[in-house]
């Protein structure tokens, strides 16, 4: 029996069908970039929530009026940047929260939640400050691409119908 190779052009072309379904998505290309920004807010602070933070896509995407697979998208690229930024978010929560704040959270809660407030508050609240500020900084950069995007494609089409027009008037 002979094995069968995975073909390679079915999945590139699948990718790229749901590229332009996310492209063409209702409601333009701001609601795919809120998307995109929601995601990636959510992605800067649910590491220390052991992933609890996902949850909170669901009704951010719905208040917002968001694209979720756009959602889906920025929150596997806020993976893919998080290392460098855990660093920054760790600077600015520890930069946020009170020192006393800490020590009264530490002595004051069950020691299982106490050690998880030691390792991660600073790290939350500074992901949460982050991610906000990243958010609000990618959705820019997302519209433009996306209304670039959008543009060219009307242009190629009026393009190709002016062709179509002038062929059959030739003719």
């Amino acid at each position: 029996m002979m094995k069968t190779r995975y073909d390679w052009k079915s999945s590139k072309r699948w990718f790229r069908y749901k590229y332009l379904l996310l492209l063409r998505a209702k409601g333009g290309p701001s609601k795919v970039a809120r998307g995109f920004s929601i995601g990636l807010a959510i992605e800067m602070f649910t590491l220390p929530t052991a992933g609890f933070a996902f949850v909170l896509i669901f009704p951010l995407v719905y208040l917002l009026r968001a694209n979720f697979p756009a959602a889906l998208i920025g929150f596997v690229f806020g993976k893919v940047i998080y290392i460098p930024f855990s660093i920054l978010n760790k600077q600015v929560g520890d930069w946020l929260v009170p020192k006393h704040v800490k020590i009264y959270l530490i002595h004051h809660l069950p020691h299982i939640l106490s050690n998880i407030i030691r390792s991660g508050l600073d790290l939350i609240v500074g992901g949460m400050v982050v991610g906000t500020i990243l958010g609000i900084i990618a959705y820019f950069p997302v519209v433009l691409f996306l209304k670039y995007h959008t543009n060219r494609r009307k242009e190629k089409r009026r393009i190709r119908k002016d062709q179509l027009v002038s062929s059959k008037s030739e003719e």
